[in-house]
Parts: structure tokens; C-alpha cells; sequence
């Protein structure tokens, strides 16, 4: 199956200098310098929690949940803000990058080379000039940490 119909655009970031995106409607804002209250007892994916204008999001680390290399203490983190299912989640991110088109033609599966668990949050991967860009899944990504998180309460 694939994700991109016709031509869609994409808003892209950057984990461990690898480059993924995300579908850019499911994009509500990104912020950066945002401090992040750790939850005990949390999933080791869900970095805590964040204030956005008074509204408690919870900030999920996309390194840790693709199985990427914990990122560099004083690495500067862009936060994320997507939209699922009406409510905002953070994704943890190391550097946004720019909302690109992609027509359906450039769209091939997730690398058979990733690890299986991982390659269940990714949509697929398109082929840029430069770079292999991983499209992931959203709602799998967040579904995922949730069960995580139950597994540990």
C-alpha cells in the first residue's frame, strides 16, 4: 500500500543525521528550547512532558522509539507539535528540515535492512537526490509509545 496518492508534502527533520518526515497536515508547530518534565515510571520512549501555552503535552523521543542512538546531552531538541486524533503530542527531534514534495512515484518500501520492529512505524521511503528520506506513520508511532507506557504502569 501506499501512503502518498498523486503528490504530497512532507515535513521533514533530522534523528541521529538520518532524514524521516511526516505528513505536513499532521504538522501543528514546531518550538525548540522547551523544557521537558520527566515522568516516573514512564516508557523510556516518553521523555515526559511538556507546556504548551498551558496545555500538558507529552514529548516522545523519536530517537529512542526507532531504536537511533541517545543524542548528544547538550544537543539542542526541536519539539515537534503533531496532531492525532485532534490532541498534540510532541515528537523530540534533533533539526527540523523543510516541507518537501513528493510525487507517488519516488515512494518504495521501508529498507528491508531495518529492524523489524521499526520498520512497523514507517510508511516508506522515498529516494531524494541526494539522501533516503523514511516516511513514518504517526499514528503507529504514538499507539506504540502508548502500549509502552501501559506495559510499565
Amino acid at each position: 500500500m501506499k501512503p502518498i496518492n498523486g503528490t504530497a508534502e512532507l515535513c521533514t527533520f533530522e534523528l541521529d543525521g538520518r532524514l524521516f518526515g511526516i505528513d505536513v497536515q499532521q504538522a501543528q508547530e514546531i518550538i525548540t528550547d522547551q523544557p521537558v518534565t520527566p515522568v516516573p515510571l514512564a516508557a523510556h520512549l516518553v521523555q515526559g512532558l511538556i507546556n504548551l501555552r498551558g496545555q500538558i503535552v507529552t514529548a516522545i523521543d523519536l530517537r529512542e522509539c526507532l531504536g537511533l542512538p541517545q543524542r548528544p546531552e547538550k544537543c539542542r531538541l526541536a519539539n515537534l507539535i503533531v496532531q492525532h486524533k485532534g490532541e498534540p503530542v510532541s515528537f523530540l527531534v534533533d533539526r527540523m528540515g523543510d516541507v518537501i514534495a513528493v510525487d507517488e512515484s519516488m515512494f518504495e518500501p521501508p529498507p528491508e535492512t531495518l529492524d523489524p520492529a521499526v520498520i512497523e512505524l514507517i510508511l516508506g521511503a522515498c529516494i531524494l537526490s541526494d539522501r533516503l528520506l523514511l516516511i513514518l506513520d504517526v499514528g503507529r508511532i504514538i499507539r506504540h509509545a502508548a502500549a509502552l507506557h501501559a506495559t510499565n504502569a
